[in-house]
């Protein structure tokens, strides 16, 4: 026991002693620092916005979540537009002069924003390549939620406090910024071009006609058809809506005319006469000479002209006209308003208001072509449905066929194996292989 002891301890030693050192962690030589809680952004500002401008936060009248604006009060209201690379190619900025803190620990982030700090930095690398850029924003947008408040019910006439008042509640930094004067004339006179207004003493008191908010909407939208959609936008709802399917037409031959060399045929003759006529002089013109004047007429009547190739021609079934084009830009744009900036239930009132309003834009035209486009595609869908019938009923018939053959082969073995002995069947069995045919024993001895 004491040997099997000391052999185990030896070995286990030796094992030990063969086991690698544990390699000591090296230290990196540059140290990155850490995250930010909000790391700075780059955004891109109007150059007419004066230095009293600020960053607030108010409610989206679309998807009713707070969202950033920038409110100057000389200028009026912006919204951020984001821009950013797309997935596929990351990008980053690297800020030079961006004041950023950074927080030592967990503990230091509950103190707040500006204790617990450890360093600051001057410049910063955001992780997203993206930018914010300020464009003009129409502050009636903000305040419609409040002008519809009431929708199905008979609106009355507020003052602007009480329009206010209902976005205050939402929007904590719009009584803020709506104590400059110019800020809340801005705001005055967008309601008023909305509303049916009264004067109730020194007040003003509003209420929103939807007329008139139809027809607001319906200039801006004029005015950014005539100015021209984005790209995308110009492909993806105007031209492919307004697309039709492409036929092919097969140009016809023109009919072959033959020649001959007899002056004497006059144009008025019918072709059964200058045919009689034409084989008339050929048998009188064989008795003479007929090697080589035989072989000229035949050559002359025989001989057809150039036969002219089948071309094919590519075109559309119908092409939309420059108003309908004009027509599909308006409606795009005035959709494209309705889904960005108004609320869902305003927005379904205005499409409906539109459809049945005696001083919209006549889209008869339009309607017009997207109806006999919608009959021209049910039309193609159909004969190309009938022809794929056409061509499936053919392969199932090939199908049928394959099938019709494997089960007659099929019968076939089963009535072979029927007929097979027991010992036949057995012998099928037995492992031949590295066994000599029968045939091996009869052939002829070298």
């Amino acid at each position: 026991m004491a040997r099997t002891r000391a052999k185990g301890g030896a070995a286990s030693s030796t094992s030990a002693s063969k086991t690698p050192a544990t390699l000591k962690k090296q230290e990196s030589r540059y140290t990155l620092p850490e995250e930010m809680c909000s790391p700075p952004q780059l955004c891109v500002l109007p150059k007419a916005a004066s230095s009293q401008s600020r960053v607030v936060s108010l409610q989206n009248p679309r998807w009713s979540k707070p969202t950033r604006y920038l409110v100057c009060p000389e200028t009026g209201f912006y919204e951020f537009t984001r821009i950013a690379a797309p997935s596929s190619t990351p990008r980053s900025w690297l800020i030079d002069g961006a004041r950023g803190v950074v927080r030592k620990d967990a503990e230091d982030a509950e103190r707040g924003p500006l204790e617990g700090t450890s360093e600051v930095f001057e410049t910063h690398i955001t992780k997203d390549g993206e930018v914010f850029v300020a464009t003009p924003y129409d502050p009636l947008f903000l305040v419609l939620p409040a002008l519809a408040s009431d929708a199905g019910k008979k609106r009355m006439f507020l003052s602007r406090d009480d329009h206010i008042d209902k976005l205050g509640e939402t929007s904590p930094h719009l009584p803020q910024i709506l104590r400059e004067g110019k800020t809340q004339a801005l705001f005055e006179a967008r309601m008023a071009a909305v509303c049916d207004t009264v004067e109730a003493g020194d007040e003003s008191m509003y209420r929103l006609n939807e007329t008139k908010l139809l027809e607001e909407l319906l200039s801006k939208a004029k005015k950014l058809s005539e100015s021209g959609l984005p790209k995308s936008m110009e492909e993806r709802f105007v031209a492919k809506p307004l697309e039709a399917p492409v036929l092919t037409r097969r140009s016809q031959p023109q009919p072959t005319t033959l020649t001959t060399e007899d002056s004497g045929l006059e144009d008025s003759q019918t072709p059964a006469t200058e045919k009689s006529e034409s084989q008339a002089s050929v048998t009188s013109v064989e008795t003479t000479d007929s090697g080589t004047t035989q072989a000229s007429v035949s050559t002359a009547a025989t001989t057809p002209s150039a036969e002219p190739s089948e071309e094919e021609t590519i075109a559309a079934a119908m092409t939309p006209s420059a108003e309908v084009l004009s027509l599909q830009r308006l409606h795009v744009a005035f959709n494209f308003i309705l889904s960005a900036y108004l609320p869902p239930s305003l927005a379904s009132i205005l499409k409906t208001n539109l459809a049945a309003a005696d001083t919209k834009p006549d889209f008869a035209p339009l309607e017009e072509y997207l109806s006999k486009l919608a009959e021209l595609k049910a039309e193609v869908l159909a004969s190309r449905a009938a022809t794929d019938y056409s061509r499936k009923r053919g392969l199932d018939d090939i199908e049928d066929e394959r099938a019709e053959k494997r089960r007659r082969k099929e019968e076939e073995e089963k009535r072979k194996k029927a007929g097979e002995s027991r010992g036949v069947k057995q012998l099928k069995k037995v492992n031949v292989s590295g066994m000599k045919k029968m045939s091996d024993f009869f052939k002829k001895k070298t």
